[in-house]
């Protein structure tokens, strides 16, 4: 049998999509199914004054209509969500207060889609409007002592640096603009609840709803077999989905909700905005000597939601001084939530390009910079890396995109009328790892069938399972059935923060492991053969994968450096990213074709965020003004290099059995940093607020 880890296997659940026979959330069909629409707010800040509702309930096709006036009973859990968690702690319709715009003041229920839809038109609401607040400097700020970290005399002992570099660096807020809009269907049988709803985290998702309904667990099945992205908007439900739910129980019908783009806007989350200001100290030869992180960010009235940027910055580069701080404001925008790197991506993003700055005022190479400064230890928590192969990224990544060789001076590269820079910018995640549990059977004929809850957001999940059973027993990947995102399979853990691969992979080879041993077989053709003989089904096995002590010992994170050509026409104001060059050290790859897909869709993301995306607020209603995938803009086609990936490294064996890190999220931090610097050296101009475009660059 050829060794399958490592090669590029084609996905296994790449027919079923493409022949639309994957079914999504809103595709299941259930007897008797009805359909709600959101009614959102008008304003940001204030109260209902008054909500009419006569006219809705009278429309053609209503079974119901709920404002906080006769909404359905939902518990609160008396733990305080200890083994549940909500994206949104104040629960839907609550009282008239409203504290962002967009904020759900009223669910329509009707036979079909057209029928809610066109009541919700006709609900009409009275507000007393308050002024609301918008804008980040408008916000009262506390500072958050969990987050402040001093090292040596913080960022105070400067004095003997050759030189500094101080700048405030900003982030745009970015919406997820996921391919399959949020969206559950909700089915109540007597005291038993079915949801259909995609979800990052099955079990916990269960949990969620079996509190707020104060049901058992059990009673609850969570059913999201396939994902169309996330970007951890999923991890956890939202206000819409607990309102479903509970209506769904009050009429006793299967109940399905799609949340309108307009709509997602609001009630699904965003990447928040920030403001970070950097400030590094080195002496001439390059050494830091000091570095000071502060940063500001925001979160809604109606939860805590807080964006850590300053987490990578004790893990990049070594100083004997370091002061990280950050503040958290409230402003009334709809509540934040986790988007792919979510404290890491804005946090590496001004961290590169300080040190791009940095090390162009010294006049070193800001590969050498990095290399002078690299850390062997998390300055935080004290702890050695388990394996680092940074250092080969950037020497790997320079060679292949010819870094030695470029122009030294902005402004000094030139191709067809257009100006060229080159850029570069490191790359890191933390390499996460959780509590997972599967069921792998062997059945007579060789076929091997793997169950767990835990799921795919379009990430490759399905395959990676597939490859793990195919490598432990001896079997062609194609004899390998994977099911997934089901509550009633066993605890798969959570697909975000880059863990799914790293936590259910080693639970797979476990539960392989474990067949074999059963069956008294080596190799799964032998264990079929005593299968047969002995007349039973199946041999199976049931396996966990958790953390060990070594979490204790050693600081575990993913690398990668990132290479950035640009072509900048000046008197129109574009940029084009023309050429990229990603190395990733990963650990090891279990399959190459997924892996370097998800690091092209992460430097993708990242070029959007340098370059394109943001969702700005209507000043009076405090609603976004982008409403679709039209006026969100992101890239397309058109806008994407060809992007080059390498990985580089070693199996990780000190963090899990197969050496294996996360790649979904380490390929898009130092993204932006990369981009901008490139533009600085095709201009001369340093950017330091994204989005970069063109009025920016025209100015």
């Amino acid at each position: 049998m050829k060794r399958v880890m490592g090669t590029s296997v084609s996905r296994k659940d790449g027919f079923a999509k493409v022949t639309g026979q994957a079914t999504y959330t809103a595709e299941h069909p259930l007897p008797g199914l009805v359909h709600g629409y959101l009614v959102t707010s008008a304003i940001a800040k204030g109260r209902i004054k008054s909500i009419s509702t006569q006219k809705a309930e009278q429309a053609p096709g209503v079974l119901a209509v709920v404002t906080h006036k006769n909404r359905p009973k939902v518990f609160t859990p008396a733990n305080d969500f200890r083994n549940s968690k909500l994206n949104e702690a104040r629960l839907p319709l609550s009282d008239d207060q409203i504290h962002y715009g967009g904020q759900i003041v009223a669910f329509v229920v009707a036979h079909t889609l057209e029928q809610a839809r066109d009541a919700a038109h006709l609900i009409t609401v009275e507000y007393d409007i308050q002024t609301p607040l918008l804008e980040a400097q408008q916000a009262i700020y506390e500072a958050l002592p969990d987050v402040k970290f001093n090292k040596g005399n913080g960022a105070t002992g400067t004095t003997e640096a050759a030189i500094t570099v101080e700048a405030t660096y900003t982030t745009a807020k970015e919406l997820h603009a996921a391919m399959e809009p949020h969206a559950i269907i909700a089915h109540w049988q007597a005291d038993s609840l079915t949801i259909y709803e995609g979800s990052q985290w099955v079990m916990l998702h269960q949990r969620t709803y079996a509190e707020l309904f104060g049901i058992p667990s059990e009673k609850v099945r969570l059913v999201t077999p396939y994902i169309g992205g996330a970007f951890g908007s999923k991890c956890f439900p939202w206000s819409y989905s607990i309102l479903c739910a509970a209506v769904a129980r009050e009429i006793k019908r299967p109940l399905k909700l799609s949340v309108t783009r307009r709509q997602l806007t609001t009630n699904t989350g965003h990447r928040a905005a920030t403001e970070q200001t950097l400030r590094l100290a080195a002496m001439q030869d390059g050494k830091l000597i000091a570095i000071s992180h502060a940063v500001k960010t925001y979160t809604s009235p109606a939860d805590r939601f807080i964006v850590d940027c300053t987490a990578t910055t004790p893990v990049m580069y070594a100083a004997p001084n370091i002061r990280l701080q950050q503040k958290l404001g409230v402003l009334n925008v709809a509540t934040p939530t986790y988007m792919r790197a979510p404290s890491e991506n804005p946090g590496m993003w001004a961290l590169e390009s300080a040190m791009d700055e940095l090390a162009w005022k010294l006049n070193i190479d800001p590969i050498d910079l990095r290399l002078d400064n690299e850390t062997r230890a998390h300055q935080r928590s004290g702890l050695p890396f388990s394996a680092k192969h940074f250092a080969e990224c950037l020497r790997v990544g320079a060679e292949k995109f010819g870094w030695r060789d470029r122009p030294k001076q902005p402004r000094s590269l030139i191709h067809n009328g257009q100006l060229l820079g080159w850029g570069m910018a490191a790359a890191t995640f933390p390499a996460m790892r959780g509590n997972t549990t599967v069921k792998v059977r062997l059945l007579p004929d060789g076929t091997v069938h793997v169950l767990t809850a835990g799921n795919d957001m379009g990430t490759g999940a399905y395959t990676m399972v597939a490859i793990t059973a195919a490598e432990a027993l001896g079997v062609p990947v194609e004899k390998v059935k994977v099911e997934l995102g089901d509550s009633l399979f066993p605890d798969g853990g959570l697909a975000g923060g880059s863990q799914m691969t790293a936590s259910l992979a080693p639970a797979v080879l476990k539960a392989c492991e474990e067949v074999l041993q059963k069956a008294n077989c080596t190799t799964a053709n032998d264990a079929c053969a005593a299968l047969k003989q002995s007349g039973r089904a199946a041999f199976e096995a049931i396996a966990t994968s958790a953390p060990g002590e070594d979490a204790q010992k050693w600081a575990f994170q993913s690398w990668g450096a990132h290479f950035c050509e640009v072509a900048v026409d000046e008197a129109i104001g574009r940029i084009r990213v023309t050429r990229w060059v990603s190395v990733m050290d990963i650990g090891r790859v279990m399959n190459a074709k997924a892996a370097a897909s998800q690091v092209r869709g992460s430097v993708i993301m990242g070029i959007g965020e340098a370059l394109m995306e943001e969702c700005q607020l209507d000043p009076n209603s405090g609603y976004p003004v982008v409403y679709d995938l039209a006026t969100y803009h992101y890239p397309t086609h058109a806008d994407t290099p060809r992007i080059d990936v390498t990985f580089v490294g070693q199996p990780d064996l000190t963090f899990n059995p197969l050496g294996v890190r996360g790649v979904g999220e380490v390929g898009i931090t130092g993204v932006a940093a990369a981009v901008a610097n490139a533009i600085y050296h095709a201009t001369g101009k340093r950017f330091r607020n994204l989005p970069i475009t063109p009025d920016k660059l025209m100015a």
